[in-house]
């Protein structure tokens, strides 16, 4: 596509370092170190380079945002309470979201005007195992119709209308499943981040309004299948190491079975679910994002496409 049909501006890495020389990195190393997730390269100069403009250009965004909503409420006459800004994040299993929002939730509860930001992920949304057995949909777990599409939608429009307070289901990664009778409580941040695979699709069935028409801003990671692929097996082999050890781990199995035929079992499981549904539903929404970061082999940011205004 040439330049002047994409709907972004292309800036180099090195460009877009030079947007946040002005300003002082508020994160250690020990820090960032516990932001980064298994398997993903982070350190000082990454943050410094890509996540310190990306979360000023954020509070800029955050700042006109709640400007213009005290401009329109006076100019209709009303008296609106505090609204979010709401962030989604999107893209491929393995290829770093919840490290960016967690990195991004960090830095910009660290600006003025920011100082309350939550985020939340679309995991507890998916509907329960035993609700997914019953479907027939475990082996499309991630898919757009394993989750409570509706219900998540609900979540996001109470949180787009001011709600006090706003509760969601827990996921945990260790037993792969909702976890019964927790609830994550959302109460009216200045920001709020919601990271998923599929945030930015458009609407469901019955549905005439796509989740991501609530988002201010949205974000897809992005990086070549290849690399993907290649991710996803080297988290698979650390996992294996040391979450699957776990006895009440849902994957333990993988860490007793013989390294060849578990790997082999992961590159199936890949090829078989992640693969498929990057392709059919996750990358096609990329073009639907305000920004997207482009990463290279060692999952460091190459470049950034930001929208044009």
């Amino acid at each position: 596509m040439s330049d002047a049909l994409s709907p972004f501006n292309e800036i180099s890495r090195e460009d877009w370092a030079v947007l946040g020389n002005s300003t002082e990195l508020p994160l250690t190393e020990s820090e960032i170190q516990q932001i980064r997730g298994l398997g993903d390269f982070l350190d000082i100069k990454e943050v410094q380079d890509v996540y310190l403009p990306l979360s000023r250009l954020l509070n800029l965004y955050v700042t006109e945002h709640q400007k213009l909503h005290r401009s329109t409420s006076d100019f209709l006459g009303e008296r609106a309470g505090r609204v979010p800004f709401i962030i989604g994040v999107a893209g491929s299993v393995a290829v770093g979201k919840s490290t960016v929002s967690r990195l991004l939730k960090e830095l910009l509860s660290r600006w003025d005007g920011t100082p309350s930001v939550e985020m939340i992920t679309t995991d507890g949304f998916l509907h329960p195992n035993e609700e997914l057995e019953r479907r027939g949909l475990m082996a499309r777990k991630g898919f757009p119709e394993s989750y409570d599409r509706m219900a998540l939608l609900e979540f996001i429009a109470d949180v787009k209308s001011g709600a006090k307070e706003v509760s969601a289901p827990v996921y945990s990664h260790l037993i792969y499943d909702i976890v019964e009778g927790q609830r994550q409580t959302i109460k009216n941040p200045d920001v709020l981040i919601v990271e998923g695979l599929n945030v930015l699709q458009s609407p469901g069935p019955g549905q005439y309004v796509a989740l991501s028409d609530f988002f201010d801003f949205k974000i897809y990671v992005d990086a070549d299948t290849k690399n993907l692929t290649q991710w996803f097996l080297d988290r698979f082999e650390k996992l294996r190491d040391t979450a699957f050890t776990n006895p009440a781990s849902y994957f333990h199995r993988y860490a007793e079975m013989p390294h060849e035929k578990a790997l082999a079992r992961a590159n199936e499981i890949w090829s078989t679910i992640n693969l498929p549904n990057l392709i059919e539903n996750i990358l096609p929404t990329r073009s639907r994002a305000t920004l997207v970061l482009q990463k290279g082999a060692m999952h460091a940011v190459e470049r950034v496409l930001l929208r044009k205004l």
